[in-house]
């Protein structure tokens, strides 16, 4: 490969044609790139010697890259790229004037240039190419023992194929490249100075410690902090993990917290390659967007998308009405046929010698030539084989107007011809479509849809296409994907009966019956058939003989499909009426030799050849093949698609080629047809010596706006057409506006063309409504009146009838984008693509440009398919000036830009790109990119306003009594504690130590705990004899060895079970305040290990009571690297405590003493311990014991941890404050054993089991198709009263709901499930409990919700999101709702602050530094007016009361609390208040493959983290689908989509996402994303 270093052209002549010979070969892949290389090396091995003195450092330059990418042959320098008859595919829609103009408009871009960040790809998801495979230098990547930042490394490594040392790379990313790969982009700020500043602490910090690193829990198997980035994460989801991401506690003062990624001067980590990659895509985002957004006019409540307004400086039209054109008349001819079958007998039995069409072989040669006489005696058989001999006795084959399917393959026109007449003699309708390939090939059951309205019972074809139909096992021939069944006969002439004597066609004057149907795709993909009659067939072949002046005899060389469009009309049907010989060259022929149909033309001294812009191309790069050619003999070469926006500079570059082969001038003839008008207008073959017809040049920029003007300006956004000649003789053409009214256009203005004339389609077979629309249009004046009787049929073709009456067309409705009021021309877009330098990157020129709909306008997107070994450098290099090219051009951005791998986009039959298909495959998120830019930010230019937070009403005006602005006090009680009547127990005992105490004297063999194990079997129990024992041994212990005094803190490290709750008694006997920890997880350390550290910090533990395991694993040397382990306080390991005399119980002097610390992490990350009196505990356990109707004989099964919260009250305070049975389930012990908590609910015949979320959502997810299974094992949930779900959120309806679905048939109630809400103030706010009405729901609007507001709206509401209440409030417990910054009271069905005043709340914070600011706030605060003495708690949540129609039992109506979401966690993008969860929902709905989601933002990005559950080649397809979500149901531009593993979204052991953490790790790099996309 070291021959890169030296110029090609040096080579001879033939071994530069050898060479793209050989790379053509590489790209059609019939050549492996081994083999490649083998045979490119010998080829170059005599001349390498001689040039390799040339330049060291070119030889340099190319060690790089051969290292870096053994693919280098696709680089070598284009000139020799248009030798390559391979790449001559790319050329397909070159232009030359566009070409400079694009490179014109990148050039500006350049001077104003913005280093885009590049997407972070894992290198294991596309491997496409040997490309990947290298091995490149290490020093490209920064300093050896980097840790996190090695596995991006070494991809920047790969993307930085020539990079050769660390120098290097940084003088490249201070030019600011705007496409340097994953490790240099981040520091490409554009500005050196900066640049070169954060590049050195890049360097400097990239060894990161993983002390500094937040504790990543993103997995409980192995480590999984950065040093193991590479090892896959666990699949399995830990369900049992609470961490502070950054060891935030809420009070601790800075100084004493840890130091945290996030403490660098402006916010952005040093050490993050992420956010500074976030921060170049801010910097991309300070561009102005165009067009500027308008100041316009918000309603308050309502948010109002914002609505183009008209530019007033938009171009309008100023010319007078259009009239109407006229053709010249149609000519009689004396001798014409009065049909086309009377034409085919008049020359098949007068002229039965002479040739009508001759077939070619592969190679070009002609094969076999059809005479008229064979054609007619053929086409006879065949029409009495199809009306005579297909029935059974019982039942008549085909009888005249009958539709047939014509399946004839491309290169077999002769088959075709004779099918086609067959049909017409028979007078049966023939229907020709493609052969399908496979079953389920793309668009086939719209043609399946097309078959059964025309309904198609027969198919004709040839025995070899039948051979080759895809079969079944049992030989039959598949049923393909939407066809009706269909009966395949073959018609090759040994299989046609020869018709008796007296037979004979029924041959008559053509009439108005349909002769045949014409399939037409439609921009949608929807397939509808276009019946055209007999008269006008007729009436067509003369019109196109008048206008071509065809005569007999004349040869014609057609190279178009014969079976549709203009390859019939001229090749099979207006040919034979004028008895001249066609040359049918086909697809196949073009594909192995380009140049096959100029050889015919000169071979056959052909007079006509009909092509297409591709042949042209294909001719000119294939003409050095041939020297003796001479066109001389064409008076006309037919331009079919010459309505293209790049035919103009096809048909001058193949002139100014073939010019010296003797092309006439004069003979190029551009026409415009359209299936439903069949030719539209045609250039006539001019008089030699004659100047050729003008060009239009036009501004595009008046184009989109429907107008013409010449263009002035800028000569980069013009569009050059040629015209397409005049109207067809006997037609009428008129041009309308596109809009539903055809109201004609001025004479500057771009319409749709109308055409009235005999020679057209009739209608669109079977389908009348449509039909009108199209073909029976009256065009109307400007006062709205028609202008005529005549109907006319619309074209599908925009364009304007220029001076001379010359007809111009600009581009088809179908590829209309219409976007903001604009229309745009997909040609257009395709051939501003494709004028980007691409030749490292397109493969073979594929692209399909259309929009899609999103937030109330359309969207530009652009997929191209991209070469096997294209670098991930060139194509993001390649997709930025795309968009950038683009947007110069044609004043419009682009929404989306994907490149596919090579050969991966559905196909038409010839090849082309299905567009439909291409398009629904990108909505379902089944294309597959390999690489993706999405835009939203320049082209969503219709958002509402941000909202501007209005001053509040002074609270005077609004409070009246018990009113609030009209509205009743949205405050809520639970029953009045006072009132109940209790035994005598609360009066005698204030404390559960005392509770306890008594239980053991009065039952002591009462049974209060049973443990059980994955198995389900009781390991443990305990009775209160038994759990009182156990607590003064551990009491003692703790005075005795621990020397603890009262009021000392003590850590309780100990696996879920009862051994915590003896624990926990015992340091109340002791008098310590007990602190309940969840242990760290032994095989992840490093990540749980510090939680427990800094609990242990935070709260002054003066002591641990510890199991003998987990005592070992706190000393050992695994721990060691994760904290300080010689800095731990005192150990106490409580297995085996020997029998102590038992010792003074304390006695706390006042009941507002410390009874325990409650610490928890928040799932913002937050560290948060409260204080929990004697006092309080005892009235939750009062509140608890008669919402839920505890007794001790009652028996609840708890399958929830127990370390904070409500989980710990349950599991640890409840049964000996009630005496009933509690059956303690570990929940970790589910991931084990499934079945466990519903067997032992069953087995138990418990009445009240609680659960969490994470526990309901493995049972739905493990169980929900186990349900038989179940039952088998006889699970019977039919006991159960009441399942609650503790949770300190919002509910999830949708999981609660599915839960009691799938096991109503294990005899669950649906009534049994509901939910609990809690918080950190206060830990039970609300319980379900056993009497009161059934939860109530509502549903509410979204967007109402974001402006903090309530309304309520009927189920099945756009935008409607369903609440469910939280459970009943609890007993003397108050709840209200305030406006969170004025603090004022808010009225019913007002969204505000929930604040609650209970016995129970926590007496405040517990932290270092006691922040009294923060502490009177949060607990004892005050409204701002109306009951301003009450002290209240604030929970932090939004939520509203409502008074519903239940009444509860006192007989009051009965109000709901509703919880919507926690303050903290929510959003506030554009002014409005998002909560993540509804942004998560709306996420997680997009795409099958999305196991979970979650949502943060980062400095105004919203940043969307989605876990891949599929392939990882679907990770692009994620990418979109998200976006357009998000903006439709949201209103919102995300800013960055990461795709990442299952299980890498950390949960807690509530089952909620742990946002903040997350954020954190994604901006340390630690998540190890499968792919990061930055959208622009």
């Amino acid at each position: 490969m070291a021959e890169r270093g030296f110029e090609l052209s040096a080579l001879p002549k033939e071994v530069r044609e050898q060479l793209a010979e050989l790379e053509l070969e590489l790209s059609e892949g019939d050549i492996t790139q081994k083999g490649y290389e083998k045979k490119r090396a010998k080829l170059l091995a005599p001349y390498i010697p001689q040039t390799q003195a040339v330049d060291p450092a070119l030889q340099k330059d190319h060690r790089n890259q051969t290292s870096g990418s053994p693919a280098g042959p696709a680089q070598s320098s284009s000139k020799y790229h248009r030798a390559r008859s391979g790449g001559a595919r790319d050329e397909r829609y070159r232009s030359d004037i566009h070409t400079e103009a694009v490179q014109a408009a990148l050039a500006k871009h350049k001077e104003q240039k913005m280093a885009l960040p590049m997407p972070t790809k894992r290198r294991s998801t596309f491997v496409q190419s040997p490309a990947d495979a290298c091995t490149p230098p290490d020093t490209s990547s920064a300093s050896e023992d980097e840790g996190s930042l090695r596995r991006q490394a070494a991809l920047s490594a790969v993307l930085n194929q020539s990079l050769q040392n660390t120098d290097s790379w940084i003088n490249k990313s201070i030019q600011g490249s705007s496409t340097s790969s994953s490790a240099s982009s981040t520091l490409s700020h554009g500005d050196v100075k900066s640049t070169s500043g954060s590049l050195a602490d890049v360097l400097s910090n990239t060894h990161i410690e993983s002390v500094l690193a937040p504790p990543d829990v993103t997995s409980t198997t192995n480590t999984t902090t950065s040093s193991s980035s590479s090892s896959s994460l666990s699949s399995v989801r830990p369900a049992n993990i609470d961490l502070p991401p950054s060891g935030l506690v809420k009070g601790v003062h800075k100084a004493a917290r840890r130091s945290s990624l996030m403490d660098t001067a402006d916010g952005v980590a040093v050490s993050s390659r992420v956010s500074t990659k976030i921060q170049q895509l801010l910097n991309t985002l300070k561009r102005p967007k165009r067009p500027p957004l308008k100041e316009f006019f918000v309603d308050d409540f309502e948010e109002i998308v914002e609505v183009p307004r008209p530019d007033p400086n938009q171009p309008k039209p100023e010319g007078r009405q259009m009239t109407p054109v006229k053709g010249e008349p149609l000519g009689v001819v004396c001798n014409w046929p009065p049909s086309i079958e009377a034409a085919l007998q008049r020359w098949g039995t007068t002229q039965a010698k002479c040739s009508c069409l001759t077939a070619l072989d592969v190679t070009g040669k002609p094969v076999y030539t059809l005479t008229y006489g064979k054609l007619w005696t053929r086409s006879v058989r065949l029409a009495y084989t199809l009306l005579n001999k297909l029935g059974t006795k019982n039942e008549q084959g085909l009888k005249p107007g009958d539709r047939v399917a014509l399946v004839y393959p491309n290169n077999d026109p002769v088959m075709f011809m004779v099918a086609f007449y067959g049909c017409l003699l028979a007078q049966v309708i023939p229907v020709p479509i493609e052969v399908p390939l496979t079953r389920k090939d793309a668009g086939g059951h719209q043609i399946g849809f097309l078959l059964g309205s025309c309904g198609v019972k027969l198919a004709l074809t040839t025995e070899v296409c039948l051979k080759g139909l895809p079969k079944t096992q049992n030989g039959e021939i598949v049923q393909f994907k939407g066809w009706p069944k269909l009966k395949w006969v073959v018609t090759d002439s040994r299989y046609l009966t020869k018709a008796p004597k007296d037979w004979q066609p029924h041959i008559t004057v053509a009439g108005t019956e349909p002769a045949y149907i014409e399939y037409k795709t439609s921009k949608e993909g929807s397939v509808m058939g276009v019946a055209v009659s007999r008269l006008a067939m007729l009436c067509h072949c003369q019109a196109l003989s008048q206008a071509c002046n065809y005569t007999e005899g004349e040869t014609m060389v057609n190279v178009l499909d014969f079976k549709r469009d203009a390859g019939l009309w001229h090749g099979i049907v207006t040919n034979v009426v004028n008895k001249m010989h066609t040359i049918s060259v086909p697809y196949s022929v073009m594909k192995a030799c380009p140049l096959s149909w100029v050889q015919r033309v000169h071979a056959n001294k052909a007079r006509v050849a009909v092509v297409k812009c591709r042949d042209l191309h294909w001719a000119m790069i294939a003409h050095r093949e041939q020297k003796d050619i001479s066109l001389a003999s064409l008076r006309m070469l037919i331009v079919t698609d010459g309505a293209n926006p790049w035919s103009v500079s096809s048909c001058d570059a193949f002139l100014s080629l073939f010019q010296n082969y003797g092309l006439k001038p004069e003979a190029i003839c551009p026409c415009a047809t359209s299936p439903e008008a069949m030719t539209v207008a045609i250039r006539r073959p001019g008089i030699p010596g004659a100047p050729l017809p003008g060009r239009a040049i036009l501004s595009m920029n008046g184009l989109s706006f429907g107008v013409i003007r010449v263009n002035t300006e800028d000569k980069n956004s013009a569009l050059t057409v040629q015209d397409v000649g005049h109207v067809m003789p006997g037609g009428v053409m008129c041009i309308v506006k596109p809009e539903a009214v055809p109201q004609l256009c001025k004479t500057d203005e771009i319409g749709e063309i109308c055409v009235s004339c005999k020679g057209g389609g009739i209608s669109y077979y079977g389908l009348s409504g449509v039909t009108k629309n199209t073909f029976e249009v009256l065009p109307v004046g400007a006062t709205g009146t028609p202008i005529g009787e005549t109907p006319f049929t619309r074209t599908g073709l925009l364009g304007f009838v220029g001076p001379g009456n010359l007809v111009f067309v600009v581009g088809k409705m179908d590829g209309t984008l219409l976007v903001s009021g604009r229309r745009h021309n997909a040609d257009d877009i395709v051939a501003t693509a494709l004028a980007v330098e691409s030749l490292k990157t397109l493969y073979r020129g594929r692209i399909a440009v259309f929009s899609v709909t999103v937030f109330y306008d359309e969207r530009i997107v652009v997929v191209a398919e991209q070469r096997p070994d294209a670098s991930e450098e060139d194509s993001f290099q390649w997709m930025s000036r795309v968009l950038q090219a683009i947007d110069s051009i044609h004043q419009v951005g682009v929404y989306c830009l994907a490149l596919v791998p090579a050969n991966t986009l559905p196909k038409t039959p010839l090849g082309g790109i299905h567009l439909s298909q291409t398009k629904q495959h990108f909505l379902e998120g089944t294309l597959h990119p390999c690489n993706i830019l999405m835009c939203p930010h320049t082209c969503v230019t219709n958002l509402p306003k941000p909202r501007q937070k209005q001053p509040g009403v002074g609270p005077a005006s609004v409070m009246v009594g018990n009113l609030v602005a009209g509205k009743r006090i949205a405050q809520a009680s639970g029953r009045d504690l006072g009132q109940i009547e209790e035994n005598d127990l609360v009066k005698k005992h204030q404390y559960l130590s005392e509770i306890l105490h008594w239980r053991a004297q009065t039952t002591p063999e009462h049974i209060l705990f049973i443990l059980l194990n994955a198995k389900g079997t009781a390991i443990c129990t305990a009775s209160c004899l038994q759990l009182h024992k156990r607590a003064e041994r551990i009491a003692a212990t703790l005075v005795e060895k621990g020397h603890l005094n009262a009021g000392d803190n003590v850590v309780l490290l100990y696996p879920p079970g009862i051994e915590l709750i003896a624990a926990f008694y015992g340091c109340l006997y002791a008098g310590c305040i007990p602190v309940t920890v969840r242990p760290p997880h032994a095989q992840n350390l490093s990540a749980t290990l510090p939680t427990v550290r800094m609990i242990v910090d935070v709260s002054k533990a003066s002591c641990i009571l510890t199991t003998q395991t987990l005592l070992r694993l706190l000393k050992s040397k695994e721990a060691a690297v994760a904290v300080d382990v010689k800095t731990w306080p005192t150990i106490i390991e409580t297995d085996d405590l020997p029998r102590k005399r038992s010792i003074q119980l304390y006695k706390p002097p006042t009941p507002e003493m410390l009874a325990y610390l409650d610490f928890s992490v928040s799932t913002t990350g937050m560290l948060t311990g409260v204080k929990m009196s004697h006092g309080s505990v005892n009235a939750l356990c009062r509140a608890i014991k008669l919402q839920c109707e505890l007794y001790s004989t009652r028996q609840i099964a708890i399958c929830l941890d127990p370390y904070c919260g409500l989980g710990f009250v349950l599991w640890c305070l409840c049964s000996v404050y009630s005496g009933h049975q509690s059956i303690l389930i570990p929940p970790m012990e589910l991931e084990s054993n499934l079945f466990l908590w519903l067997s032992a609910v069953s087995q138990y015949k418990i009445r009240d089991t609680f659960c969490s979320y994470s526990v309901m959502e493995m049972c739905s997810k493990g169980l929900g198709n186990q349900i038989e299974v179940l039952k088998t094992r006889g699970i019977n949930l039919s006991y159960v009263r009441t399942c609650v779900v503790v949770a300190e959120e919002r509910p999830r309806v949708a999981l609660t709901y599915s839960f009691s679905k799938l096991f109503k048939d294990l005899g669950l109630s649906p009534r049994a499930v509901s939910t609990t809400f809690g918080s950190r103030v206060n830990t039970a706010i609300c319980l379900q409990g056993t009497s009161g009405p059934d939860p109530s729901t509502v549903y509410v609007d979204l967007k109402s919700l974001r402006h903090d507001r309530v309304r309520l709206v009927e189920r099945g509401s756009p935008q409607s999101l369903l609440l469910l209440e939280s459970g009943k409030i609890l007993p003397g417990l108050t709840v209200i709702i305030v406006n969170p910054e004025t603090k004022g009271p808010l009225g019913d069905s007002h969204l505000g602050e929930i604040w609650v005043n209970s016995p129970h709340t926590a007496s405040g914070y517990y932290t270092i530094y006691d922040s009294e600011s923060l502490q009177a706030d949060h607990f004892n605060t005050k409204l701002s007016f109306g009951d301003t003495q009450t002290l209240w708690a604030r929970t932090g949540y939004l939520g509203f009361v409502r008074r519903t129609e239940l009444t509860d039992a006192s007989g009051e109506r009965h109000d709901a609390l509703f919880v919507v979401g926690a303050l903290d966690e929510t959003l506030e993008l554009r002014g409005l208040r998002y909560h993540p969860i509804d942004i998560e929902t709306s996420v997680s709905r997009t795409h099958r493959s999305i196991a979970e989601c979650a949502v943060f933002t980062w400095t105004n990005l919203l940043v969307v983290v989605v876990e891949l559950c599929g392939s990882e080649q679907e990770a692009l397809d994620l990418v979109p689908l998200v976006t357009n979500v998000v903006l439709e149901e949201h209103y919102l531009i995300v800013g960055v989509v990461v795709v990442v593993d299952p299980g890498v979204i950390p949960i807690n052991s509530r089952g909620e996402k742990q946002r903040m953490h997350l954020r954190d790790s994604f901006l340390a790099d630690q998540l190890d994303p499968i792919y990061v996309a930055y959208n622009m």
